[in-house]
């Protein structure tokens, strides 16, 4: 009797991509959004120490943008800025379309991107809202919706939306970063069952706090405003959640979002992956 046939991967790697295990994301080109520094300057690095090509985008002077360029380039990897307004639907779809255009395709998209306001609901300045509702997630259905038809179309994929632990957990005096980031859990796993027959992946990762630039300014900002030191702002204040009392790190995002976008990744689709410490298993 005739062995059966072993069965056909449904989503074969594609031809074009080099096989490297020193560099298992040569030949893909990834879009990280706001990436000229803090958790999407880490994961653009990671992925660009995986083999691949990078588009960054985000804020920041001249020199700023050219040390995010400098750190990708170290690698080998081709990288090409883009200032695109994420703000704007036009500026998130045109973003996907240009990076195409210039590095050949869209493999991994990375939405990073985003904003926050803190007040109590009834003083919460509309404009606010509406500014962190368009960039922490109405961006992100711009550039997916830009991006998942050539994924589609081509058998392969990865996205990962850099959500929050607040997409998971609420938080008083947040009400518009708790409501995108819920909203981006929510995008994430109805693209990643969108995607799943056609070898394309959509997964969130769910920072806590992570030690950035920015969140070093709001330590000495809360210290000011509530008249403490450094030391207590960090434990009392933004690690009283964290259970392990560390903050998480931007080259933890990174290495998750590059085991996302890889081989081992394949079969993890639509996963809220926290990475807060312990913050949302209490």
């Amino acid at each position: 009797m005739q062995a059966p046939a072993a069965p056909t991967p449904s989503s074969p790697p594609r031809p074009d991509v080099r096989q490297d295990h020193r560099r298992p994301l040569a030949g893909h080109v990834a879009v990280v959004t706001g990436s000229t520094s803090g958790i999407g300057l880490g994961v653009a690095d990671a992925l660009a120490m995986a083999g691949a090509d990078i588009v960054i985008n985000g804020l920041g002077d001249q020199a700023t943008i050219a040390g995010a360029q400098a750190l990708i380039a170290a690698h080998g990897s081709r990288v090409v800025f883009d200032g695109a307004d994420l703000m704007q639907p036009d500026g998130a779809t045109g973003l996907v379309d240009r990076a195409a255009t210039a590095l050949g395709r869209v493999d991994i998209l990375v939405n990073n991107a985003g904003i926050q306001h803190v007040s109590p609901i009834e003083d919460f300045p509309p404009a606010k809202w509406d500014a962190i509702i368009a960039l922490n997630l109405s961006a992100a259905f711009h550039t997916i919706r830009a991006a998942f038809g050539p994924m589609k179309a081509a058998g392969h994929g990865r996205i990962v939306n850099i959500a929050s632990a607040h997409a998971l957990v609420a938080s008083p005096f947040k009400s518009a970063y708790v409501a995108a980031k819920h909203g981006v859990l929510g995008l994430t796993r109805t693209v990643a069952l969108e995607g799943a027959a056609h070898g394309v992946t959509c997964n969130a990762i769910c920072p806590g706090y992570v030690w950035t630039p920015l969140v070093e300014n709001q330590i000495a900002d809360t210290a000011r405003a509530r008249g403490m030191d450094r030391d207590s702002v960090i434990r009392d204040v933004l690690l009283a959640a964290q259970p392990s009392k560390k903050f998480a790190t931007v080259e933890e995002i990174g290495a998750l979002t590059a085991f996302l976008c890889g081989a081992g990744g394949a079969s993890i689709n639509g996963a809220a992956l926290p990475v807060d410490g312990g913050w949302t298993a209490q």
